[in-house]
């Protein structure tokens, strides 16, 4: 999850950068009768935010370690960070098939063959990922996303908004009953005929049901994204309901989560993780111990749902109703907070310049740090209680972001990204 350029949703879009999946018209300057640079610089900030909340889980101190502040970044950092920035694909998806109107005719088919192939790239990057990394890696699973939401790209907001809604309430327990049904020898028969479990240990069950970002309990995190491009999120009075709607559904799912389940139920995994992250279940607390080749479902959801009590939890990563519901309200939060402050605040913009940057390009940043932590194996340990290894990827993500967008237009992974997705212009 590529520069600014001067061009709008509604023309042709620049190629976007997973994880955020970002457009380059998304970071466009505000044209005549167009919305604001806040908003656009805002989806880009909160893109950032998403980066540094995947190197807190990845990188930073486990939560056991850490006390005060520090427990509550690591808090709100695990699970709803890589839901933001499964909001934020969603929303970019968008800028590609047409934000505020949906493209149609050859425009419409040439959108759909850019998102399709880019779809395929993110599957083979991620495949490649995970060999070494499991199912830690989201690119794979984001290349299921895309291909799911191809039939949704016309949509209105509303509509979006409401299958989201129904997928949120319905899918927790369909998943539920399909991985009771999915036992370990039903699993492994399967998996004997999936080449992509035989390559990397992540096929297509982790892809779409068991691993740890499973496609359904996740489609409603990029279905809502897509909702909200529908929205003019520059317009004052769009902001403050989609405020009120994030904080009530906030408010909502942790606090009837809280009545129903307890507080062990949101601010720690079911599956006893002491982490909270859910993600690193079975690994030590490591964000990468365990989750290597063949491991497959080392952190997957499955091992966190042992039951139909624990439906009624919001732990992170959980995929329960409470959890979607609650992370959704956190994401439209970050995305609203950071769009009015780009938008209002002119002096913070110009000093956030550099943490945008990072936005900007944020498929290299996320696959950068996985690069970095094989190079410096023992700054991703997970272990640690400091929290200067993580505070060193920030600060090396923001210069590197900075200094390479002063001299091109795109990063270096989006660039290639870029260039790998042109051919779509030919689709007829």
């Amino acid at each position: 999850m590529t520069q600014i350029q001067p061009s709008q949703a509604t023309s042709a879009p620049q190629e976007t950068s997973p994880p955020g999946l970002r457009t380059s018209s998304e970071s466009a300057g505000k044209p005549s009768g167009g919305p604001s640079m806040g908003r656009l610089v805002g989806v880009d900030l909160a893109r950032a935010l998403a980066v540094f909340g995947m190197y807190v889980v990845h990188i930073g101190p486990p939560l056991e370690a850490t006390t005060g502040f520090g427990t509550w970044v690591r808090y709100l950092a695990d699970g709803h960070s890589s839901v933001l920035f499964a909001t934020l694909a969603g929303f970019s998806l968008m800028l590609i098939a047409g934000r505020r109107e949906p493209k149609t005719g050859l425009a419409g088919r040439q959108a759909k063959a850019r998102i399709a192939k880019r779809a395929v790239i993110l599957l083979a990057l991620g495949s490649v990922l995970a060999i070494e990394y499991g199912d830690v890696v989201i690119l794979g699973f984001y290349g299921v996303y895309f291909l799911l939401a191809l039939p949704l790209l016309r949509l209105s907001a509303k509509a979006l908004a409401t299958i989201a809604a129904g997928l949120a309430l319905v899918t927790p327990q369909l998943a539920f009953v399909l991985r009771a049904w999915l036992n370990e020898s039903v699993q492994q028969s399967i998996n004997a005929y999936d080449p992509l479990e035989k390559l990397n240990g992540v096929g297509v069950i982790d892809l779409l049901l068991t691993g740890l970002y499973p496609t359904i309990t996740w489609m409603p995190f990029v279905i809502a994204g897509m909702a909200l491009a529908r929205l003019d999120l520059s317009a004052a009075s769009v902001q403050r309901r989609l405020a009120a709607l994030g904080a009530a559904l906030t408010v909502a799912a942790y606090g009837l989560s809280l009545l129903l389940a307890g507080k062990d139920a949101v601010f720690t995994a079911t599956g006893g993780s002491s982490t909270g992250s859910g993600s690193w279940s079975g690994s030590s607390g490591s964000g990468f111990s365990g989750s290597g080749p063949g491991s497959g479902g080392s952190g997957s959801s499955e091992q966190l749902i042992s039951s139909a009590s624990d439906l009624l939890g919001a732990g992170p990563h959980t995929g329960t109703t409470f959890d979607i519901i609650g992370s959704v309200g956190v994401a439209i939060l970050v995305i609203v907070g950071a769009t009015v402050l780009m938008d209002r605040v002119a002096r913070l913009r110009r000093l956030a310049r550099p943490v945008i940057a990072v936005g900007t390009m944020s498929l290299t940043a996320y696959v950068g740090h996985f690069l970095a932590q094989s190079a410096w194996p023992a700054s991703g340990s997970g272990t640690t209680t400091s929290w200067v290894p993580v505070l060193t990827y920030i600060l090396c993500a923001i210069v590197f972001a900075a200094v390479w967008s002063r001299f091109f237009r795109r990063g270096p992974l989006e660039a290639l990204l870029n260039a790998a997705t042109k051919p779509a212009k030919y689709v007829r």
